[in-house]
This record gives structure tokens, sequence and C-alpha cells, in this order.
């Protein structure tokens, strides 16, 4: 299990705390749908819920709704209904896009999770393959921009400019960047924020020593993010 999903195992029970960015996130991908009727909407990276529940509250109908995270625990948090397919299976291994087939009018959904892909190249390959349609939430290296400057690390997920070249390669793409920022009392409760959410995505870059100098230096009472929202169609030689 890579790092990413160790922590949102581990936090899974104390996730919908502290989730708020990835909560506003999912809310903007469904309210940007083209279309609220689809036979099939397959949401991946599922986590607890947040896509499903904003396509309830929005009133968007579906046959079939399956939710795939690698996280088996998130995955028990997720609401249940007769429409639910729940599939725990990572998006990195090819064996997971051979559990299921889309047919009809579906799409795929996934938002905060895209930017966990090992191989981008190949998620978005074996996604496009599948169905046609596609919209994307996509936290960017520009998330904690100045939480990294200050610490001199680099960012472990990747930059605008990659994502977009690797979705054009599959994709006839729009994107729209949108920031955000969500503001602590003290560097404290940012650091707990960034434990238990998730974005950090269980990268441990920093020593002990280094982490206390950061929350002694960190110039900001919050958080930066960056997402990358795109509305996708699969290329015709990239839909097989």
């Amino acid at each position: 299990m890579s790092n990413a999903m160790q922590e949102f195992s581990r936090y899974a029970h104390e996730y919908n705390t502290y989730n708020v960015i990835q909560a506003e996130v999912a809310a903007t991908l469904v309210a940007e749908l083209s279309s609220n009727c689809f036979t099939t909407v397959m949401d991946i990276g599922c986590g607890s819920g947040e896509v499903y529940k904003n396509l309830e509250k929005q009133h968007v109908s579906f046959e079939h709704f399956i939710a795939l995270d690698a996280s088996l625990e998130m995955l028990n948090i997720h609401p249940s209904d007769k429409r639910i397919e729940k599939i725990c299976a990572d998006f990195n291994n090819a064996e997971t896009f051979e559990k299921f087939t889309l047919t009809g009018n579906s799409i795929f959904l996934s938002s905060s999770a895209l930017q966990w892909s090992r191989d981008l190249d190949f998620t978005l390959s074996q996604i496009a393959k599948k169905t046609r349609d596609a919209h994307f939430a996509i936290f960017t290296s520009n998330t904690f921009k100045t939480l990294h400057q200050t610490a001199q690390i680099t960012s472990p997920i990747y930059s605008e400019q990659r994502l977009k070249s690797a979705i054009n390669k599959y994709y006839d793409a729009d994107f729209e960047l949108r920031e955000y920022k969500l503001h602590f009392k003290s560097v404290r409760e940012m650091f707990n924020y960034i434990k238990k959410s998730g974005v950090s995505g269980g990268e441990k870059q920093l020593t002990y020593n280094q982490t206390k100098a950061l929350m002694q230096n960190y110039p900001l009472d919050y958080l930066e993010f960056e997402v990358l929202f795109v509305k996708a169609r699969a290329l015709e030689d990239s839909f097989i």
C-alpha cells in the first residue's frame, strides 16, 4: 500500500472532520457537470463519498454508481445504496481496470485523487479506454507552495504543466485553475490538519528538527491549495 493510502486508511474515521477543501472541490466538480442524467457514474479515489453526496444534493440521476478506492476503511464509511458498487482497488494497477465495464451514457469522475497516480500516463490511458467523458479535479504542486519553499523541499505531486501535458495526450480537455486558502489559529493546528486530511499523501520528507524549524518559520496563517479542474472527452485513438 502506498504512503498516501496508508495515511487515508489510518485517519479514515476522522477524515470528514478534516477534508474541508476536498469537500469544496467535490461540490464544484459536480456542479460543473454538463448533464444531470447518466447510466453509470464512476468515482475514482472516492474516499468517504463527497462526489456521491453532491450528486444526490444536486439531483444528478444515475442507474449505477461505482465507488473505487484503495482504502477499505474509506469504502466502509462511503454511503451505501442499492445503486452503489464498491470496489477496493488501486488505480495504479492494470488489473483494477479489468474489474468493471462501463456502458451507455457513462462518465468518470475523480476529485482530489489523481495527483497520487504513480504513473499519470498509465492511469489516464486506462481511464480513456473505458468511457469517453471524464471530469477531474486534481491538486497541483502549488498546493502548500509556501510551506515547501520554507522547508526547502519539493512537492510530491505533479505540476499544472505536467498534468495538462499528460491529459492532452488522451483527451480533448478544457482546464480551469482554482486557488484556495485555509486559515488556522496556530501552526500546530495547521500541521495537525496536514497529517489527518490526507492532502500530504503520507509523504514524510522532514526530520523532527526540520519540522520544528518549519513550525517556527512558516510565515502565513493559512495553507495554499491549487486545483486543476478538467472537463475531458477521450480522443478517438484513446477510446478503444
